[in-house]
């Protein structure tokens, strides 16, 4: 996803583990076996407790399938994790039939489109448009469908666990207390994060905070950083909260939460939002890629995590901006966000820039940017009319030709 001050996906470090069963971390206690310097401290295939020992998969599931909340982590555009999520969630469902899976893709807006899905009543495409998946979530559909599909084959109910893209922004512009209760979507007021949590995020806020302010004038009392801080949490608040009312379902059925693994890690995030909603026995599970730096693999980060190969795509990567955005009232399409070093910054589009014409064409609705931007071919030029502000300028997004 993309990293702004209203969208961040990190890896929370320093702080105690959320206790979240005591069958996980006994193992974590065991003697270290973890090769810090090496690249194989979790192979490919199999579990490893964060700074302690292999474990059987067996072991990892049944410890899993007894808890109340499972969260399964991901980096959205990584096809592996997306198909060890589907593995995870067929070997819960064999324990756990009576299950409910939550996803951060969508806001609680969608919700209908959700349950429509389902019951069988869209096609894909019918389905993707009702939960506005281009303007609301954006990564490549197909990384998702087949977790979809398991939901729907099982008849399992899929949950929103998300919040508009737009209350987040009023969130780190305003504050919590700055937007109206009426205008929160109910969510309350989350559980204060920890100095860990916020020392972690001040370099990375000082790597994208605006242009003209100096980063190193940027501190834990910066106003602007302490309602970007108020933002993400909000964020896990929100997911947490569906989960904990998912669990209120007859019969209090096994939720899983599929979600980007910095919501997860070391409890910083929904875990740590759960437990201030008195739900403790919560199992946090990570995808490892090969290869990864083994220096990460601290204790406490999650109760187990699952060795991955590496990525790579056979097939032609879908042209990307790098921004997300919204249909303004007033015409065309304002962008809410720009990822760095996307194409989008490359071109010199920024946040608040409305987006009018994309090669020529007027903007009225999603669809509108999305295809131009997916047709547009490598190596090639798209123009953009954009308003800033009060003037209305010409932007040119040169996409980089395919490697050979």
């Amino acid at each position: 996803m993309i990293i702004s001050k209203s969208t961040l996906y990190v890896g929370f470090v320093g702080a105690v583990l959320l206790v979240v069963g005591a069958d996980f971390n006994i193992a974590s206690a065991q003697s270290k076996s973890t090769n810090k310097e090496g690249t194989d401290c979790v192979p490919v295939a199999s579990w490893v407790v964060p700074a302690g020992n292999k474990i059987a998969n067996n072991r990892v599931i049944g410890r899993a399938a007894k808890q109340s909340v499972v969260l399964l982590g991901e980096m959205h555009d990584n096809l592996e994790h997306h198909r060890w999520q589907l593995q995870m969630l067929a070997a819960l469902y064999a324990s756990r039939p009576d299950m409910v899976i939550g996803f951060e893709m969508f806001p609680r807006r969608v919700q209908k489109a959700l349950d429509r899905w389902v019951a069988g009543e869209f096609t894909e495409t019918e389905f993707l448009a009702a939960a506005d998946w281009d303007s609301v979530w954006g990564t490549d559909a197909s990384y998702y469908l087949p977790l979809f599909h398991f939901a729907r084959m099982n008849r399992i109910p899929m949950v929103a666990l998300n919040i508009d893209t737009r209350l987040r922004r009023e969130i780190s512009a305003k504050g919590f207390d700055g937007v109206p209760e009426s205008e929160r979507e109910g969510v309350t007021r989350p559980a204060s994060s920890s100095v860990a949590y916020r020392d972690y995020l001040l370099p990375i806020y000082r790597e994208h905070e605006r242009e003209g302010k100096k980063k190193t004038e940027i501190g834990h009392d910066d106003p602007d950083f302490k309602r970007f801080v108020e933002s993400q949490q909000l964020w896990d608040r929100a997911m947490a909260q569906a989960i904990h009312r998912s669990l209120e379902r007859p019969g209090r059925p096994l939720v899983v939460g599929i979600m980007g693994a910095g919501h997860i890690k070391h409890g910083y995030g929904v875990p740590h939002q759960l437990k201030d909603l008195k739900v403790l026995d919560v199992a946090m599970l990570l995808p490892w890629d090969s290869g990864k730096a083994c220096g990460q693999l601290v204790a406490g980060m999650a109760d187990a995590v699952f060795g991955v190969a590496p990525f790579v795509s056979s097939v032609q990567q879908q042209q990307r901006l790098g921004i997300r955005f919204e249909i303004a009232s007033d015409g065309g399409a304002r962008v809410l966000q720009v990822e760095k070093g996307s194409i989008a910054e490359i071109s010199g589009l920024r946040s608040g820039d409305v987006m009018l014409e994309v090669a020529g064409m007027v903007v009225k609705q999603t669809g509108d940017v999305v295809a131009a931007v997916k047709r547009h071919a490598p190596g090639t030029w798209l123009p953009l009319r954009v308003k800033r502000g009060n003037e209305t300028i010409e932007v040119i997004a040169k996409f980089p030709a395919e490697e050979r």
